[in-house]
C-alpha cells in the first residue's frame, strides 16, 4: 500500500487554495490541500506499524513550527506545477530531514521545496497564462502547524488519513 507523510493548512489557506486546485488541479477531488513532508513510500501492515511508531517518536521531540506562504512559484521548466511556496525555516527542514534521513523508505529523489501544489498537468500554454496572472495576485499567510498526518492512498487513487500525530517537542 502507498502512504505519505503531510501537513494539512488550516481551512482558511485549504479554501485558498481550493479555489484555483478546482480550475488547475486534476487532483483536487483525490487529496485535501497539503504540503507533503515525506513523499509516497510502500509498506505493509506489518511494517506500517514500525512507520507510525517512528512517527511518534518524531513527533514528540519536534513542536509546532510556523507556516508562512508568502509567493506564488513553479516548478517550470522541469513540470508544469504551480504552488504556494512555504518559507523554509529550522523546525520545518529539521522535521523534514528526520521523516526522510535514516527513516523508513527511501531518501527523496528532490530537494525539499515546502510548497502547497495549486495547479499542476497544465500544459506549456496554461502554465504560461497562468503563472503571471497569480503571480500578480499573489498570496500571503501565516499560520502554526501541530499536527502531522500519515496518509495511505486508497483503491480509486483518492488518500486518505491512516493517523494524525501532534507535534509535541520543543525542537
Amino acid at each position: 500500500m502507498k502512504y505519505g507523510i503531510v501537513a494539512f493548512p488550516s481551512k482558511e489557506l485549504q479554501d485558498l487554495a481550493n479555489g484555483y486546485r478546482k480550475r488547475y488541479d486534476p487532483h483536487y477531488a483525490k487529496i485535501t490541500p497539503h504540503m507533503t513532508i515525506k513523499g509516497v513510500f510502500d509498506a505493509n501492515e506489518k511494517e506500517i506499524e514500525d512507520v507510525a511508531r517512528k512517527i511518534k517518536s518524531v513527533t514528540e521531540n519536534h513542536g509546532p513550527f510556523e507556516l508562512t506562504v508568502s509567493k506564488i512559484s513553479s516548478f517550470a521548466p522541469i513540470t508544469n506545477a504551480i504552488y504556494f511556496k512555504a518559507e523554509e525555516n529550522e523546525a520545518l527542514l529539521n522535521l523534514h530531514k528526520d521523516l526522510n534521513y535514516d527513516f523508513f523508505g527511501k531518501q527523496p529523489d528532490y530537494a525539499f521545496v515546502p510548497h502547497i501544489t495549486i495547479a499542476q498537468k497544465l500544459s506549456s500554454g496554461e502554465h504560461d497564462d497562468i503563472i503571471g496572472q497569480l503571480k500578480m495576485i499573489g498570496v500571503n499567510h501565516t499560520e502554526t502547524i501541530n499536527r502531522l498526518h500519515l496518509l495511505y492512498q486508497l483503491e480509486d487513487g483518492s488518500w486518505t488519513v491512516f493517523e494524525t500525530f501532534r507535534l509535541e517537542g520543543n525542537k
